[in-house]
């Protein structure tokens, strides 16, 4: 008898246990949806769920104020930049306070920061602080001993009357720092590693329609004077890779692109997935949005973090989304929301990475949201990397795991694809390829598969065609020598 409890509360535990995923991802207080080929939307499975939120209280520090932006460095420190207490809050892994940096030593004084909106850490722990109201870069040391300061940058290309009020920044391994400044629409500034001013990168063309060329043509000067909006818009947040590539968000309000890869020499390399009915999926969040009310308008995005291999995840104020991309510019998953809720948002400002978890600051709350993969994330980030590594045919078991969780899943389709078409199997890659609605690599395995087809059946090509040849030939020698007996019945 005790036998037959412990068998059936064994079953009951598996199957309770079966279940808590499943229930912990229906239980998002969210929407997780994605786009098809045809720009509709589907449900998903979640790819990341909440994982609690550390506020300043929390963390050991006292309330956070206001603040504005998040950087986890290498050795997995958090820092935050506490902009309303005018400090620096660093967190260990386990978001507990290690110190507190609100002050330093510049020549022979006691210095301090006046509302700093950016932070970043290098790989040997110096930090850059984008200290906005002093209208300066402070560089510090790791041990917090003032390293430099950049400052009243100079150009002819700088209005004189601009003032420089630093809002994010990164460097890259060259020490070059680049800078988003307030009420700066040229571009991301750019220095040298000596704190030198040497231009803007990424700058944004501003393209006028048809439409408001005839307009401003028969405007009034006054209605013209207020025409000359058509500036570029500003960028709102930054990331930087290992190999010196600056990720860039800015305003988009047509919700095209608001996201941008910037090479050393300043120009947008991004990749723009064509695998969507209208061309290209827009790198700008939502697709489609109300033009009035709540929440409407595109996606307003304002950070950005870069992931490693590809992957990179943009930031929606508007909506609260996260939004997940890999290198080819498709889009991954969505999750996020605004609310009240734990794993909502009220005023989302900044994203970070720190291994598998995402981070989320929320300026509103003064917390620190953060959230976890799920098994149907974790399958398609690590799909995603070892495709982007050139394994496909590794890839493939996990694609498939992923199409048992959700059928729709397009690119799951194309993964497999790419698997058979590089192994030659290029009938069963056309299957797949349609399967994910991939045009453009579905006619390349149709190429293949019809060379294929041509170089197994040369041989009876070559025949037919000789058989051919020489039946014409027959056929026409036939002719004549029945026209010439039939000439020579004549003259006899």
């Amino acid at each position: 008898m005790m036998r037959k409890i412990w068998v059936i509360t064994a079953i009951i535990l598996i199957t309770v246990s079966e279940c808590v995923p499943a229930l912990a991802v229906s239980s998002v207080p969210y929407h997780t949806y994605n786009y098809d080929y045809w720009g509709y939307i589907y449900y998903t499975p979640a790819a990341y769920i909440p994982a609690g939120n550390v506020s300043g209280t929390g963390a050991g520090s006292g309330p956070f104020n206001n603040p504005q932006d998040i950087f986890v460095a290498d050795d997995r420190r958090i820092y935050v930049a506490d902009t309303g207490n005018n400090r620096i809050v660093v967190l260990n892994e386990r978001m507990k306070l290690e110190r507190i940096i609100d002050s330093f030593e510049n020549s022979g004084k006691t210095d301090a920061f006046n509302a700093p909106h950016g932070i970043f850490v290098t790989s040997d722990n110096k930090l850059y602080i984008a200290d906005t109201n002093n209208f300066r870069i402070v560089v510090l040391n790791e041990d917090g001993t003032l390293n430099r300061i950049i400052s009243n940058p100079t150009s002819e290309v700088l209005p004189e009357d601009f003032v420089f009020a630093p809002l994010k920044v990164v460097t890259d391994y060259a020490e070059r720092v680049y800078v988003v400044a307030k009420n700066m629409f040229q571009g991301i500034m750019a220095f040298d590693e000596n704190g030198n001013f040497t231009g803007f990168i990424g700058t944004i063309k501003v393209t006028i329609s048809t439409y408001e060329k005839i307009w401003r043509r028969f405007s009034t000067k006054k209605q013209r004077e207020k025409q000359i909006q058509f500036i570029p818009t500003e960028f709102t947040g930054l990331d930087i890779d290992d190999d010196g590539f600056v990720y860039a968000t800015n305003i988009d309000a047509d919700g095209k692109q608001s996201v941008r890869k910037l090479n050393p020499k300043g120009q947008d390399v991004i990749k723009k997935s064509t695998r969507n009915v209208t061309g290209e999926i827009p790198l700008s969040g939502d697709m489609y949005w109300r033009l009035s009310g709540d929440y409407s308008g595109a996606s307003r995005i304002v950070d950005v973090v870069y992931r490693g291999s590809g992957i990179y995840s943009i930031l929606d104020f508007t909506r609260g989304r996260i939004f997940t991309y890999d290198d080819e510019g498709n889009l991954l998953y969505i999750f996020g929301g605004r609310g009240s809720q734990e794993g909502t948002f009220k005023n989302p400002v900044a994203i970070e990475a720190d291994g598998d978890r995402i981070l989320v600051l929320d300026s509103y709350r003064g917390e620190i949201m953060t959230f976890v993969e799920t098994r149907y994330g974790n399958l398609i980030n690590e799909a995603v990397k070892l495709r982007y590594d050139g394994d496909e045919a590794s890839a493939v078991e996990l694609w498939k795991q992923v199409l048992e969780l959700d059928s729709n899943y397009e690119l799951a389709y194309v993964g497999i694809g790419k698997s058979y078409l590089a192994a030659g199997e290029n009938k069963k890659a056309m299957e797949y390829f349609r399967l994910g609605m991939d045009r453009e690599y579905y006619s390349i395995a149709y190429k293949r598969y019809r060379d294929d087809i041509l170089e197994d059946n040369l041989g009876y090509i070559f025949t037919g065609i000789v058989v051919l040849v020489l039946a014409r030939f027959v056929f026409s020698l036939v002719r004549k020598i029945k026209a010439a007996n039939g000439r020579k019945r004549a003259v006899t």
